[in-house]
C-alpha cells in the first residue's frame, strides 16, 4: 500500500519526530518532506516507499485506507517472495540508520540467499557492501567456501553436526528466523532483550568455530 500525507504527519507525531528526524532517516531533504506533507509535491513511489519503510522500522503500522498505529507487539512476519525482499529492505534500512551495528548471521548457506534474491542479488550485495561502519560475523557449515559479501565480512565454519537449516539473523535490536522453503517465511522479533540474549549465545559459538582457509574461499562474483 502507498501512504498518504496525513499518515506521514501522523506517524511523525506518534514517534515525536520532527521533519529533520525523518530527513535524517531517509536522506530526503526537509524541504521535500515539507512539500509532500503540505500536498505541494506529488512524491515518487520510491520516495513514499522509503518514508514508509523508515516508519515501519520504528514500530509504525499503516492501515488501509488511511489509518495508522504503533505496533502493539514485537513480532513481524514476512511471507512469500515479496516478503523476503521486504525483509532485506528492513535489514538495509535498519543498518543504514544504525551504521555502527554488528550483524550476526548463523546457519547460512549463502547460495540460498543469492537464489532467493534472484535478479535483485547484485543490487542487494552491492549496497550492503557499501554500508560504512557495519561489521558482520557469519557462520557457515564446515567446508562451505561460498562467501557472498566482501572481504570486510568475517566468516567462520560451524562443525557439520552443529549446523541447522534455519538461519538466524541479528541486526540492530532485531532477531530474525528465516524459513527459506518454497514459500519463504521470515519471523522478526523486535526486542532488545531477545536480541541481546541471542548475541551472548552467538559469541560462545563464534569463539569455538573454525576459521576457514583463505585459499578455499570462493566469492559471489567469482562464482557467478
Amino acid at each position: 500500500m502507498t501512504i498518504t500525507t496525513a499518515q506521514i504527519r501522523g506517524a511523525r507525531g506518534i514517534l515525536n519526530w520532527s521533519q529533520q528526524d525523518l530527513s535524517d532517516r531517509t536522506n530526503i531533504s526537509t524541504t521535500s518532506i515539507g512539500s509532500i506533507e503540505k500536498g505541494l509535491t506529488k512524491p515518487r513511489t520510491n520516495t513514499l516507499k522509503t518514508i514508509k519503510t523508515a516508519f515501519e522500522s520504528n514500530g509504525i503500522e499503516f492501515i488501509e485506507p488511511d489509518g495508522i498505529k504503533r505496533r502493539s507487539d514485537d513480532i513481524r512476519i514476512f511471507t512469500g517472495r515479496s516478503g523476503y525482499l521486504d525483509f532485506f529492505e528492513d535489514v538495509y534500512d535498519t543498518l543504514a540508520q544504525n551504521p555502527d551495528t554488528e550483524v550476526l548471521v548463523n546457519n547460512v548457506d549463502e547460495r540460498r540467499f543469492v537464489k532467493a534474491h534472484g535478479n535483485q542479488a547484485d543490487y542487494h550485495i552491492s549496497r550492503m557492501n557499501e554500508l560504512k561502519g557495519v561489521k558482520y560475523k557469519v557462520l557457515l557449515k564446515e567446508g562451505d567456501n561460498f562467501f557472498a559479501l566482501n572481504d570486510m565480512i568475517e566468516y567462520r565454519w560451524l562443525p557439520k553436526t552443529h549446523f541447522s537449516s534455519v538461519p538466524f539473523y541479528s541486526y540492530g535490536k532485531k532477531l530474525a528466523m528465516l524459513l527459506l522453503e518454497d514459500e519463504p517465511k521470515i519471523i522478526v522479533i523486535d526486542h532488545i532483550s531477545v536480541s541481546e540474549a541471542y548475541r551472548v549465545q552467538f559469541a560462545g559459538i563464534w569463539d569455538n568455530a573454525l576459521i576457514p582457509n583463505s585459499t578455499e574461499i570462493k566469492t559471489y562474483n567469482s562464482a557467478s
